[in-house]
């Protein structure tokens, strides 16, 4: 169950393609790293050098690869120095990066419908497994957000039950591709519910049929009080779910062990790495989410 995938990680002189700057001090970044392009499964990251003077890297969620043009897409929040950092690079300049790294989301049901719940930077893992099960799979993404969202916007084109007055707006790209999504916000933006994201995810559950809820899978990456909220409703409507979590990292590729999590599985009590035991877990392994 816990296999490295440390075997997969390239080290790789990546080159800045795009730098695109939204409110909220957000940005989207597009790498020339070939060999992470043609590798990366949804979940995964990257472990970034932000700058010649910053010797310690960042790790960054991968949100879209283009095998084919050998780049990577990268969304991030301004949150400290590093990330400011990384902000400024501008088109042209050679970052650093070890990549892909970790254990990505199980997709190998698609038999089943994947219902996905990003929130903040947690959203990008979930644009990319929505991509890849893309025909494959049903899917519904749902996002939530305090900030104005860093993606072209549209009024969703697709009817989801438990779903109606002004929550209306959906993820252009997600939409164009033909699949649907719902946003969610505290902030009183227009056209999104308004609220917690998994408060929205619950609503669209609960007014599926009890077959078709059974169906489901539940896929999340956030931050904590959101993933303990989706594990509670995993738990709640007894679906398969699955967390990617958090964390402060150092190394970033399993050596220091200072990102660990404590699971309880069938032979007892692991302290497992986020970085590459990780960042997916079961919710039902992590006591902490419980």
């Amino acid at each position: 169950m816990h296999e490295s995938f440390r075997n997969m990680i390239f080290e790789e002189q990546a080159e800045v393609i795009a730098n695109i700057h939204y409110p909220g001090d957000q940005f989207i970044l597009r790498l020339k790293a070939p060999k992470t392009a043609q590798h990366a499964k949804p979940g995964q990251f990257i472990h970034i050098r932000v700058s010649p003077d910053r010797s310690l890297r960042r790790p960054i969620s991968i949100m879209l690869t283009h095998p084919g043009k050998g780049t990577v897409d990268l969304l991030v929040k301004v949150v400290g120095d590093g990330t400011r950092e990384l902000r400024d690079r501008a088109v042209g300049e050679i970052l650093p990066l070890l990549g892909p790294i970790g254990r990505p989301f199980d997709l190998s049901d698609t038999a089943r419908r994947y219902v996905m719940i990003g929130g903040g930077v947690g959203i990008p893992p979930m644009i990319f497994a929505a991509d890849a099960l893309n025909g494959q799979a049903d899917t519904a993404v749902f996002a939530g957000s305090e900030v104005e969202f860093p993606f072209a916007l549209k009024p969703s084109q697709f009817l989801l039950p438990g779903i109606g007055g002004n929550t209306i707006l959906g993820i252009a790209s997600l939409e164009e591709r033909g699949i649907p999504s719902r946003l969610a916000s505290n902030a009183e933006l227009y056209g999104c519910y308004e609220g917690y994201v998994p408060d929205l995810a619950r609503d669209y559950l609960m007014a599926l049929g009890e077959a078709e809820r059974s169906r489901c899978i539940l896929l999340a990456c956030g931050p904590h009080p959101m993933l303990h909220a989706v594990a509670r409703l995993g738990r709640e409507l007894n679906l398969s779910t699955q967390l990617s979590l958090e964390e402060y990292m150092a190394c970033g590729i399993g050596g220091c062990a200072g990102c660990v999590v404590k699971t309880l599985e069938e032979d007892g009590e692991h302290y497992r790495r986020v970085c590459v035991d990780g960042p997916v877990f079961s919710a039902d392994i992590l006591p902490g989410f419980a």
